[in-house]
């Protein structure tokens, strides 16, 4: 797994894998000697889980972006790793492509969530019956409409300067729009916001 992985990503030229490990604690390790800009990170690891490694590096001063590449697409795995500061959730089936889409994505600070992984996360909601929970962002007075596009563009994975481009407005008012989308949704950073737009259902991923 660890030697196809850091083929799949070294085909991409801008992208250069530096080190790697077998075990939480050794990731840890890792971080610590090499100073990498973006961990890909396995739950299912020995010694210390992914989950616990992945809080212990962002917890750390000038910590490297966390990207979670796992087999799991539970729920629960999946707000845990969010909350763990991970700013990147996808499967291991993700193509090449996707996943150095994927790396790129979290090292401009941009939050990644696999459109597999959010279409499954909404799929068990609406199936336990919490489709109540879907709310109409514009009718309950959260978020203006054009925020809401914005959060839409966040979930799913765009940068910025992209939802500038998409949007066809400034990038200063593109992290106007960010800015006021955090402090409605009380929430710190980008990560967190789309956590709470899947708790609130206010993303329509996939």
């Amino acid at each position: 797994m660890r030697l196809g992985l850091r083929i799949s990503l070294e085909k991409a030229e801008d992208i250069r894998v530096v080190g790697e490990a077998g075990d939480g604690l050794e990731a840890l390790a890792k971080v610590e000697a090499l100073s990498p800009d973006v961990v890909v990170m396995d739950l299912g690891l020995p010694k210390m889980d992914g989950l616990e490694a992945t809080a212990r590096i962002r917890g750390q001063e000038g910590a490297p972006r966390v990207l979670v590449l796992t087999s799991y697409d539970d729920e629960h795995k999946v707000l845990a790793a969010l909350r763990a500061g991970a700013e990147a959730y996808c499967l291991k089936d993700l193509s090449e492509e996707r996943l150095a889409a994927a790396v790129r994505a979290v090292h401009q600070g941009t939050v990644w969530l696999d459109g597999a992984v959010a279409r499954h996360v909404l799929d068990r909601r609406l199936d336990s019956g919490e489709a109540q929970l879907r709310v109409d962002a514009a009718q309950a007075g959260v978020l203006s409409e054009r925020e809401q596009e914005v959060l839409q563009l966040l979930g799913e994975g765009l940068s910025n300067q992209e939802i500038a481009e998409k949007l066809i407005i400034s990038l200063a008012t593109v992290k106007t729009h960010v800015r006021h989308i955090l402090q409605r949704l009380d929430v710190e950073d980008r990560a967190q916001a789309v956590i709470q737009a899947l708790h609130r259902g206010l993303l329509k991923l996939g």
